[in-house]
């Protein structure tokens, strides 16, 4: 399966923003980001170099510390009010969702590992997103194959150009590298996105469902910091009901391979298969990836793994899950050795630097003339824990993630089928979320609406009291006129208010109450758009001055 559903073409420069789908009014020129791809499945790249979000260095004096945060801190404040007061110019564009990054179908694996970032800095890193000036919510979703960041922008321009050089600045890759890998999507097609992401259907391996598990854990980890606000938080929960969905109802993930499987099917076609049995195997790496790649090699029939780790205990949990396989433990100050004794070696781990490199490969002893007299090296790790150097070395064949594709290939034509019937699915989550994102936005007027009928109703009421009279007033009598102004607003307002509700299933009645809604804010002078505006950028300025 060379050819993922959703998988991006080529980019042939600054026309490939012409394929922009469904534009809409508020949609970008096309000019504003030439060297980007723009649209659905045309990607883009931006991320961390090795996971670590860089800084520059600190200053040494405390005193020039809190000046330059001082400094820093009035200049974002200096620019929100400046947008602020030009609020009109934002009037008619609705805060975008959008979706920024790049995966295995657009970048290689050299610029994927340079933008990685590890899951326990996701926190920082949304909570760093979500100080940009034009960014509401942000998440992170980052794996061995994608780092896409999803965003809530109150301004789609100035948002990606943000985030873009957020990027940039974190990873250390110049924007201009960036924009020959980076994919940028809005609204819809950035949904569609994630909805896919999370049915397997722009994994590698079409169906594979580690990825629906690591779109939830997004979703833990974001609960955790204030970036993921009721959007993000929503879309990602509906990913994962689309995911869940796909997987259920057209059997997508019935014979589909993982990575860690794709990983052993290569190691299996490249070795010669009269000794396949008697091959030394050894699995770097008992995590997650890891373990799948000794449950896989025991359905294969392997009967003796050798695994190193840096804890004994994740090992001996394999170990008395799988009784019927010899698995020997390794600790990591064992790990060359481990390897002289290995025919394949397969890597999985965390490590930010090289388990291996030239030196290492080339003081190990040569294998039997029987597996060919070559070593295998199959690193499913992002960062790489092969370096590039040991591929010079005639010993060894070094493989990784990148070159699971001819794996993949097989049963393509099955898994495209159910594909198809997987995208009807997403189809319909995604018109359910497009539909509940379209309703919140009469809440702003049903409060307005209410606020100000409140506002005239305590006005009168006090002026009908005040003709009355205390003397004459007894507390029966007010109970009973503030229940009669009450009861006149809330019937008044029945009809209006039930006009405004929508729970977003039915189109036309969706339609019918965003008219309903516009009417209302002409009628009343409402203005809830600006005051919608006006509330946002006062929330960014009072985050930034705490």
């Amino acid at each position: 399966m060379a050819a993922v559903s959703g998988c991006a073409a080529p980019f042939a420069g600054p026309k490939a923003a012409s394929f922009l789908p469904r534009k809409s009014p508020n949609a970008p020129s096309s000019a504003a980001y030439s060297g980007f791809r723009i649209g659905p499945r045309a990607p883009v790249y931006v991320g961390t170099r090795r996971g670590a979000l860089r800084r520059s260095p600190r200053c040494e004096a405390g005193a020039d510390l809190v000046e330059e945060r001082t400094a820093s801190r009035a200049s974002s404040v200096s620019v929100l009010e400046q947008f602020k007061i030009s609020a009109d110019r934002y009037m008619k564009e609705r805060s975008s969702i959008a979706v920024i990054g790049l995966s295995v179908h657009t970048a290689p694996v050299e610029m994927r590992e340079k933008l990685a970032v590890p899951e326990a800095q996701w926190p920082r890193a949304i909570e760093e997103l979500c100080s940009l000036n034009h960014i509401e919510e942000a998440a992170v979703l980052s794996t061995c194959n994608r780092m896409e960041i999803y965003v809530v922008a109150l301004s789609w321009h100035r948002g990606i150009r943000e985030v873009t050089e957020w990027m940039a600045k974190t990873s250390g890759v110049p924007v201009s590298e960036l924009r020959q890998h980076l994919f940028m999507l809005r609204d819809s097609d950035a949904t569609r996105h994630l909805f896919e992401v999370s049915a397997g259907l722009d994994s590698l391996v079409l169906g594979e469902g580690q990825i629906l598990a690591q779109v939830k854990q997004v979703v833990r980890v974001g609960q955790g910091s204030r970036g993921l606000g009721k959007n993000i938080d929503r879309m990602f929960k509906d990913a994962i009901t689309a995911g869940k969905r796909v997987r259920s109802e057209t059997n997508i993930s019935s014979g589909a391979v993982s990575v860690s499987s794709a990983a052993v099917e290569l190691a299996l076609m490249k070795l010669p298969k009269s000794h396949l049995p008697s091959a030394r195997m050894l699995v770097i790496g008992a995590g997650k990836m890891g373990k799948l790649v000794i449950k896989h090699l025991a359905a294969k029939g392997c009967k003796r793994i050798m695994v190193v780790n840096r804890s004994v205990e994740k090992v001996d949990a394999i170990r008395e899950e799988m009784k019927g396989v010899e698995i020997i433990y390794k600790p990591f100050t064992d790990m060359l050795s481990s390897a002289a004794e290995a025919d394949v070696v397969f890597t999985s781990t965390a490590s930010e630097a090289p388990l291996f490199l030239k030196e290492h490969v080339e003081a190990l002893p040569p294998v039997s003339n029987a597996i060919g007299g070559v070593r295998f090296f199959i690193d499913i790790s992002v960062p790489r824990n092969i370096g590039s150097c040991v591929s010079d070395l005639e010993c060894a064949r070094v493989y990784n993630v990148d070159d699971l594709k001819e794996v993949v290939e097989a049963n393509k034509e099955d898994r495209l089928r159910k594909a198809m019937e997987a995208k009807a699915i997403i189809t319909q989550e995604l018109k359910r979320f497009e539909a509940w994102r379209d309703s919140l936005e009469t809440v702003p007027t049903i409060k307005k609406l209410r606020s100000y009928a409140d506002r005239i109703k305590a006005s009168e009421l006090e002026k009908c009291l005040q003709k009355i009279g205390d003397d004459v007033l007894t507390k029966k009598m007010r109970k009973a006129i503030e229940e009669l102004s009450s009861g006149i607003v809330n019937k008044l307002l029945h009809g209006p208010l039930q006009h405004l509700r929508c729970d977003g299933s039915d189109s036309r009645t969706l339609d019918e109450t965003l008219e309903n809604m516009h009417a209302l804010n002409r009628m009343f002078s409402l203005d809830t758009e600006k005051a919608i505006l006006e509330q946002k950028i006062k929330a960014k300025v009072e985050k930034t001055q705490s």
